[in-house]
Protein backbone atom coordinates (compact mmCIF):
# COMPACT_ATOMS: atom_id res chain seq x y z
CA UNK A 1 0.00 0.00 0.00
CA UNK A 2 1.42 3.37 -0.79
CA UNK A 3 1.46 6.13 1.67
CA UNK A 4 -1.54 7.71 0.69
CA UNK A 5 -3.70 4.60 0.89
CA UNK A 6 -2.23 4.43 4.57
CA UNK A 7 -3.07 7.69 5.54
CA UNK A 8 -6.72 7.22 4.35
CA UNK A 9 -6.80 3.71 6.03
CA UNK A 10 -5.66 5.64 9.26
CA UNK A 11 -6.90 9.49 9.17
CA UNK A 12 -10.19 8.95 11.18
CA UNK A 13 -8.21 7.13 14.41
CA UNK A 14 -5.65 9.82 14.17
CA UNK A 15 -8.06 12.87 13.98
CA UNK A 16 -9.80 11.22 16.99
CA UNK A 17 -6.22 11.51 18.95
CA UNK A 18 -5.92 14.52 21.62
CA UNK A 19 -4.71 18.25 19.93
CA UNK A 20 -4.79 16.08 16.15
CA UNK A 21 -6.33 19.00 13.43
CA UNK A 22 -4.61 17.36 10.31
CA UNK A 23 -2.78 14.87 9.00
CA UNK A 24 -0.86 14.78 5.27
CA UNK A 25 2.65 13.81 3.61
CA UNK A 26 5.67 14.93 4.02
CA UNK A 27 9.60 14.02 3.81
CA UNK A 28 12.51 13.26 6.02
CA UNK A 29 15.41 12.72 4.97
CA UNK A 30 14.41 11.96 1.32
CA UNK A 31 11.48 9.39 2.67
CA UNK A 32 8.00 10.33 2.67
CA UNK A 33 6.32 10.46 5.84
CA UNK A 34 3.07 11.00 7.64
CA UNK A 35 3.04 14.09 8.73
CA UNK A 36 0.44 14.33 11.60
CA UNK A 37 -0.61 18.09 12.71
CA UNK A 38 -1.25 19.11 15.99
CA UNK A 39 -2.48 22.39 18.05
CA UNK A 40 0.28 21.80 20.29
CA UNK A 41 2.81 18.99 21.49
CA UNK A 42 3.07 17.36 24.78
CA UNK A 43 5.78 14.56 26.18
CA UNK A 44 4.13 11.08 25.80
CA UNK A 45 3.99 11.01 29.58
CA UNK A 46 1.32 12.85 30.33
CA UNK A 47 -0.95 10.92 27.55
CA UNK A 48 -3.21 7.62 27.59
CA UNK A 49 -1.56 4.78 25.86
CA UNK A 50 -4.34 4.49 23.47
CA UNK A 51 -4.15 8.75 23.00
CA UNK A 52 -0.30 8.39 21.82
CA UNK A 53 0.80 8.59 18.09
CA UNK A 54 2.56 5.49 17.00
CA UNK A 55 5.93 5.82 15.50
CA UNK A 56 4.94 3.74 12.26
CA UNK A 57 1.87 3.19 10.51
CA UNK A 58 2.64 0.05 8.17
CA UNK A 59 6.21 0.67 7.88
CA UNK A 60 5.57 4.44 7.10
CA UNK A 61 7.39 6.54 10.12
CA UNK A 62 4.83 9.73 11.66
CA UNK A 63 6.09 12.99 11.82
CA UNK A 64 4.62 15.62 14.74
CA UNK A 65 4.18 18.71 13.71
CA UNK A 66 2.67 21.50 16.23
CA UNK A 67 0.94 24.25 13.71
CA UNK A 68 -1.38 25.88 16.89
CA UNK A 69 -5.50 26.13 16.11
CA UNK A 70 -6.78 26.37 12.60
CA UNK A 71 -9.33 28.65 11.87
CA UNK A 72 -11.15 29.81 8.50
CA UNK A 73 -9.90 33.63 7.06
Amino acid sequence: MDIAGVIQKYENDLLRLPNVNGIGIGDKAGEPVIKVFVTHKVPETSLQPQEIVPKTLDGFETDIEEIGHITAL
